[in-house]
């Protein structure tokens, strides 16, 4: 069995029009299904307003669609009861793009990683202190640094901490939506090698939805590729990218510059 299956999901959004009670719908997504395994890693592309962080927030239970269904562990989400919901959220965590939104910013590193350890799990303090440390030392920083406030951090660190944060539970799945595109290219590379490491030592899935292909590649088992809503190719092996002939991938690809600028060219 599959660790989580989109099957069929169809969304829109109601937008009003001006001077108007009539609502139109926006379709966002159109019978999209997709499956992760246990331990893989499925990178989730397309450009901006593809669908894809809608269809994250659909897994993450956050936005119940129209039609379809999600699996998460062979229960669906949107029709299980309050308890074996609170079991699957344990199970299921996110990393947001913006780590500076996504904490309190009156909040210490202690008290941001120490939530979801509080919500489910009965820990003395210096249990908690101890297991605060060992997160931090895991995602590479000091475990002084947990007396601190997000704002006495750079944004590469900070997210080093959202990523602490979403590991104190061991979960089993975690949907990275766009975690490295606003970080610069050294934290990125950092970052991601990072996650390859807690993937390893974890037995973590990743959900990871971006529109840069080279990091989707690095760290990726599979691709999917969305476009206007729908998954328009699914490779099960990304050494198929390059073999693809469909214009969304291939447009993707194109988008790919040299390393070096000498060997980048202009395209029209």
């Amino acid at each position: 069995m599959s660790l989580l299956q989109v099957i069929d999901i169809t969304h829109a959004y109601a937008s009003s029009r001006l001077f108007r009670r009539m609502q139109r719908q926006t379709a966002v997504l159109s019978g999209v299904s997709l499956s992760i395994e246990h331990g893989q890693c499925l990178g989730l592309l397309g450009t901006s307003g593809a669908g894809k962080s809608t269809l994250g927030k659909v897994i993450l239970g956050l936005e119940k669609p129209q039609k379809g269904q999600v699996l998460f562990q062979g229960i669906d989400l949107y029709h299980a009861d309050t308890t074996a919901r609170k079991r699957l959220r344990r199970d299921l965590q996110v990393v947001f793009q913006d780590c500076y939104s996504s904490v309190n910013p009156r909040m210490t590193v202690e008290q941001i990683i120490a939530e979801p350890l509080q919500n489910y799990e009965i820990l003395s303090t210096q249990e908690l202190k101890r297991t605060i440390g060992e997160l931090l030392e895991r995602v590479g920083l000091n475990p002084d640094h947990s007396r601190k406030y997000p704002h006495q951090f750079s944004g590469g660190q900070l997210q080093r901490i959202n990523i602490a944060r979403a590991i104190a539970l061991k979960p089993k799945l975690i949907v990275l939506d766009e975690a490295v595109s606003s970080l610069d290219m050294v934290t990125q590379a950092h970052i991601l090698s990072l996650l390859k490491e807690l993937k390893s030592s974890f037995g973590l899935s990743y959900l990871f939805i971006t529109h840069d292909i080279k990091a989707a590649y690095s760290i990726s088992d599979s691709l999917a590729f969305m476009e206007k809503g729908e998954i328009v190719e699914r490779m099960d092996d990304k050494s198929q990218l390059l073999s693809s002939n469909h214009a969304a991938v291939k447009s993707l690809v194109g988008s790919v510059l040299s390393e070096h600028p000498r060997n980048r060219t202009l395209k029209a």
